[in-house]
């Protein structure tokens, strides 16, 4: 019936040690999937309060019409909490969930082993410690293997399987197959600091608040251009505020540490802050914003109506920006065409260009607005624009009333490096190459991670092949020489993919 029930045509038994949160998502999904299930925990009684949490979570999905009352019933007749670790000697698959604490882990799984047989599949849902380290006491530690569910369990469709350095191939196999079996969207990736979305998934939030930090904009704003122009679901500072901001900023700090302090993971200092105050996000009433009744959100900075400009002139191409010239010409603005370049030109002279990790500020020509990426220009709600000192007041109300024009909304942010998008957008597919050439997993398996775990309206892989490496690897290095800490250099795995991308040209 499933991957772990080895010809048996049976669903194995599955113990579930650690009846949190992710502990009773794990068995209700595999309950759901026809096995028995055993809950064991090291508090008294907490088991048991589990498995009633459970009950309680399945008879709301009878009452929504979601689950036939019968499938209710046969689930809870396969649930059993148990009192004592030796009650799941005859399990076929272990998964513990409990703190996040290598010691404890250790020691969970060395008393596991002398309780289990030895065809037991024995797995971790640990979301930032190294499976290789947990594994590294057991007598048999190929046989251990990473299942890093994400929360809510039974909903949230993508599992990790993670394969530390002495996992053996079969028990990696078989935990695949096992979580394909329950309706999951498994992807293989190997034990490397924050696998596959926790390492990736760093500039989504480091940028935005790097961007804070640099007074780019206010965390409305952020987070409005991120997900009206970048395409994301949900902004960092609302999203971390969501998450809960000491969980988000712990594997941040995991991952950085377990990287020996790697530059490209740097924590915020910013986020530190809101930990050490106590303003943990919704939890505590509390974050980057605030959640207490009655509180209005802030909204974001955005541009009141403007004139657009009569004509315009495109020099050369806009490279990811191309469709603009689409939008102008359906909104009857008139564009002619030069040669040579790549922006827009006002009658005035000021020139408009897609970011491209430099500021408007260091543009040779004076009066420069720079506009921000977007993950399809058609389809953006928000645009946003930074322009250099020199632009006068006029010039920037026009370039304004030109992308109003098109329909967008706009907010003027300070003239940051690589603005909001562009610099988050190119960190991620970095990342991403970076990591395939790692080993950390392989290019469909990450894109789907990052597709299914996180939401991103894109994956990270399939965006740089839209944009070009070229274009990614030369914004990244403009940031470097704007900030020369190693953060942004390019990979030498991106520098590799551009160079091969120069030669079919």
């Amino acid at each position: 019936m499933t991957g772990i029930d080895r010809g048996t045509g049976r669903a194995g038994l599955v113990a579930v040690i650690g009846t949190g949160t992710m502990g009773q998502g794990i068995a209700q999904v595999a309950l759901a999937a026809g096995h028995p299930v055993r809950l064991y925990d090291a508090a008294p009684g907490r088991a048991a309060q589990a498995a009633g949490a459970i009950a309680a979570r399945l008879g709301r999905l009878v009452a929504k019409g979601a689950l036939p009352a019968a499938d209710r019933d046969a689930a809870l007749g396969r649930l059993a909490p148990v009192a004592d670790l030796a009650d799941l000697a005859d399990a076929e698959l272990a998964v513990e969930a409990i703190l996040e604490e290598l010691g404890a882990k250790q020691q969970l799984f060395t008393a596991l082993e002398s309780v289990v047989s030895d065809g037991c599949l024995l797995a971790t849902n640990t979301s930032s410690l190294s499976v290789t380290a947990v594994a590294g006491v057991l007598r048999r530690p190929g046989r251990l293997i990473g299942l890093h569910f994400f929360n809510p369990a039974p909903l949230m469709p993508l599992v990790e399987v993670v394969r530390g350095a002495a996992t053996d191939q079969a028990a990696a196999d078989r935990a695949y197959a096992t979580v394909a079996a329950w309706g999951k969207t498994p992807v293989r990736c190997a034990d490397s600091p924050g696998f596959i979305v926790n390492r990736i998934a760093r500039p989504f939030y480091a940028e935005a608040f790097r961007a804070y930090e640099e007074h780019g904009a206010d965390p409305a704003t952020l987070d409005a251009v991120l997900r009206e122009s970048g395409g994301f679901r949900m902004g960092p500072f609302e999203l971390t505020d969501l998450i809960g901001q000491d969980v988000n900023e712990s594997v941040t700090r995991s991952v950085w540490e377990a990287l020996f302090h790697d530059p490209k993971f740097t924590p915020s200092l910013a986020q530190r802050r809101l930990v050490a105050s106590g303003r943990l996000g919704r939890k505590t009433g509390h974050g980057w914003f605030d959640h207490t009744e009655g509180a209005g959100r802030p909204g974001p900075h955005t541009a009141g109506p403007c004139e657009p400009p009569g004509k315009v002139t495109l020099h050369g191409d806009l490279g990811p920006a191309a469709e603009l010239v689409g939008l102008m010409a359906e909104a009857d603005i008139p564009v002619t065409r030069e040669p040579a370049g790549s922006h827009l030109s006002l009658p005035d002279g000021t020139r408009l260009s897609l970011t491209d990790g430099t500021t408007a500020t260091c543009d040779p020509f004076a009066a420069s607005v720079r506009f921000d990426l977007a993950l399809d220009y058609r389809t953006a709600g928000r645009v946003a624009l930074a322009p250099s000192p020199a632009v006068p007041e006029a010039s920037l109300r026009s370039a304004i009333g030109l992308f109003q024009a098109l329909g967008k909304r706009v907010s003027v942010v300070q003239d940051i490096p690589g603005m909001i998008v562009a610099r988050t957008v190119a960190m991620l597919v970095d990342f991403a190459e970076d990591a395939v050439a790692r080993g950390v997993a392989d290019p469909e398996d990450i894109d789907t991670a990052m597709l299914t775990g996180v939401n991103y309206p894109r994956g990270p892989l399939a965006w740089g092949r839209a944009l070009g490496a070229r274009w990614v690897r030369d914004t990244l290095r403009n940031l470097h020489e704007a900030c020369p800490t190693g953060r942004y250099a390019p990979s030498q795995a991106l520098i590799r993919r551009a160079a091969a991308e120069e030669k079919l040209l």
